[in-house]
């Protein structure tokens, strides 16, 4: 019998960049609307966070050495104070491990080295757009944790609770599996992509994510199932 593949169906993307290289910003607007998607661009980190706000982009590529606000400060400013979960594609020229986590803890959600290919840029835009539209934008609930994934919002108990980029992740990944475990290897995925970081750097979020759910005096809702990973359960009463 015959396989069938799935076709996807082009959607054109709204895009901001925010690169301060004039040619650099030009050949992926005239790259990027030459293939159907609407771009729209800021030259400095102070518009490019005005418009991230203002603007309802799908995706936005960000540089990270810019003028007025650099890509780090921009993207962690964007995250902390929106509610928006645009994704969002940081290029640079830095290609330290280091460099790399920063990025993805300030909030990016991928990252790709200059010089780069333009059909690989727009390939990871693709992509990024198709991951956060996925199912939609479902709520998650497991014991008294509930997470709408939409509006990003974690609440316990009916109290809101206050993550960081890092924590909501895993959070996310933990409720999705529930009660199945999840390895570290996919949560350092989720985290930092194909750049593994020291296994304390995940342990540094459990604890955090812990903390900010765990009741004093009761079990923690994560459980470590040693040698494999962590799996999210209900606290003991």
């Amino acid at each position: 019998m015959e396989r069938k593949t799935k076709k996807h169906v082009f959607q054109p993307l709204r895009v901001l960049v925010v690169e301060d290289n004039p040619d650099v910003a030009a050949n992926i607007g005239d790259y990027l609307e030459d293939k159907g998607h609407v771009v729209d661009f800021a030259l400095d980190g102070i518009t490019g966070l005005h418009l991230a706000v203002a603007q309802t982009v799908d995706v936005i590529v960000l540089d990270i050495m810019l003028p007025g606000m650099d890509g780090m400060a921009l993207c962690r400013r964007f995250r902390e104070g929106s509610d928006k979960t645009t994704p969002i594609l940081m290029l640079t020229a830095k290609d330290t491990l280091e460099d790399k986590l920063e990025g993805f803890e300030a909030g990016a959600d991928d990252y790709l080295l200059k010089p780069f290919v333009l059909e690989e840029l727009e390939a990871r835009l693709q992509a990024l757009v198709r991951r956060s539209r996925q199912g939609g934008a479902p709520v998650l609930e497991v014991g008294t944790v509930r997470v709408d994934t939409g509006q990003r919002l974690v609440t316990k108990d009916g109290k809101p609770v206050k993550l960081n980029r890092g924590c909501y992740r895993i959070l996310v990944e933990l409720m999705r599996a529930a009660p199945a475990v999840v390895s570290r290897e996919d949560l350092e995925h989720v985290l930092w992509n194909d750049f593994k970081p020291a296994s304390d750097v995940l342990r540094t979020n459990i604890y955090a994510l812990r903390k900010a759910l765990d009741s004093h005096g009761k079990g923690s809702l994560i459980e470590t199932v040693v040698g494999v990973g962590f799996r999210f359960g209900k606290q003991k009463p």
